[in-house]
């Protein structure tokens, strides 16, 4: 069964690849030197604000816990712990806040008091829980209601007025298992209702980048969109990636188990494709609050068995003489509550590229890595951009930031803690580009 709705949605991380040249090298040069003829010098007193840095783990197995939050109670500052558990967090010394909270799904809530925290080092341990029968009260046998209910209710369970949130965003692009391009950026977001059919936009505040040119040298990858492509994995938002009507009747849907996310039962739906459906959907759980039903979370994963049509998806320009194809499109969006409204919080997209030349022996690979966490929100006098103060989604990151700088850039701006390789990947692009 062909389906037309697959060619009107929105991809999530869009990609293309084309030969690099050296008038390529001249362009991105005349751009360096515009953005830092206009750069704004931005100085933070590094005294007006508390830094926290530590690692997240589960209490008996000491595992290391991926993307938890972690939020300063009372207040609409956070941040979440990066693919090796570990997290860092800036809270401004006037902020009258005493407590941070982190959280995980399968884990009970942990609240620390801010005065028991050391600057480096912390360790702080979750303990898994299991939910017992008897605090289930219904035990729903129609998952797919449960799905509709996630969109009956949005104007219930989401905000119904505009939201400015700060947040950080990075991404990254690996040739084989080599960092060839960095990009991050402090971004404010527009975050329209979830009652209206505004889109989304996004303005970059402060950004750097770093690549290697010379190990990009046949193929120049880059990502369009930035994230803007991110945000659409507010799929509440964007239901016509996952939920629309339109879509769950391509689905089949089951109840897989029932966990504790914030200290609440939520139900845990696993989602496949129709068996009849011959263009890629999607694959993997959707996170359901009990008690309101509101979506918190959602991991999910394309379906690449059909190589032909899922490549057109995602490769908008290619070279003569490679083929490339998406080996695996993995993404995950998060919620955070607060006051009886769920929010936006995290959201994670990488994909995976396989490119086959003609007349070489080895294939290269490629990994494309974008995340998005919002570390800040406030609803009060909330604006549009102005068309020329939004990043567009035909604008390229790595086109639009300026080169790395001093390890103290950020200032007392909340990030995502960069792993160890991602931390020796930037320490190397910045000896070459010196």
């Amino acid at each position: 069964m062909k389906t037309k709705f697959i060619y009107q949605f929105a991809i999530l991380i869009s990609a293309f690849l084309f030969l690099a040249t050296s008038s390529a090298y001249s362009a991105e040069g005349n751009r360096k030197k515009k953005r830092e003829k206009n750069k704004v010098q931005i100085v933070i007193d590094t005294l007006q604000y508390n830094v926290y840095k530590g690692k997240i783990q589960d209490k008996e197995t000491k595992e290391p816990l991926i993307f938890a939050n972690i939020n300063v109670k009372g207040v609409n500052v956070a941040t979440v712990s990066n693919s090796e558990g570990e997290f860092l967090l800036k809270i401004a010394k006037d902020l009258p806040v005493s407590q941070i909270v982190v959280s995980y799904i399968g884990y009970r809530n942990l609240e620390v008091d801010i005065s028991s925290l050391k600057p480096k080092r912390n360790q702080l341990l979750l303990e898994s829980v299991s939910v017992p029968l008897n605090e289930i009260s219904i035990y729903p046998l129609d998952p797919e209601f449960l799905v509709r209910s996630i969109l009956r209710k949005i104007n219930e369970n989401y905000s119904i007025t505009p939201n400015m949130m700060q947040g950080f965003y990075r991404e990254t692009i690996k040739k084989n298992r080599t960092y060839v391009a960095i990009s991050e950026a402090v971004v404010n977001i527009y975050k329209a209702s979830y009652k209206q059919s505004k889109n989304d936009q996004v303005q970059i505040y402060k950004g750097r980048k770093s690549q290697d040119v010379k190990k990009m040298d046949t193929l120049l990858f880059k990502l369009q969109g930035g994230p803007n492509t991110t945000l659409l994995l507010d799929v509440v938002k964007n239901p016509y990636n996952l939920l629309s009507e339109d879509f769950i009747q391509n689905y089949d849907f089951k109840i897989k188990t029932i966990t504790k996310i914030n200290n609440k039962i939520h139900y845990v739906i696993e989602f496949h494709q129709k068996k009849d459906i011959d263009l890629p959907l999607y694959y993997g759980l959707l996170y359901v609050d009990a008690n309101n039903l509101a979506l918190t979370s959602a991991k999910f994963s394309m379906n690449l068995t059909n190589q032909v049509e899922a490549t057109k998806m995602f490769i908008k320009r290619k070279p003569v003489g490679v083929k490339v194809f998406p080996t695996s499109a993995d993404y995950i969006v998060n919620y955070h509550e607060n006051n009886g409204k769920w929010y936006f919080n995290y959201a994670r997209g990488e994909i995976n590229f396989k490119c086959n030349w003609k007349r070489r022996l080895f294939n290269t690979s490629y990994s494309a890595m974008t995340e998005i966490a919002v570390t800040d929100r406030n609803d009060q006098n909330i604006e549009r951009f102005k068309s020329n103060e939004k990043f567009k989604s035909n604008q390229v990151m790595v086109d639009e930031v300026s080169n790395f700088a001093d390890k103290n850039y950020w200032g007392a701006y909340n990030t995502i803690e960069p792993d160890q390789s991602i931390e020796a990947a930037i320490r190397k692009l910045k000896r070459k580009a010196r």
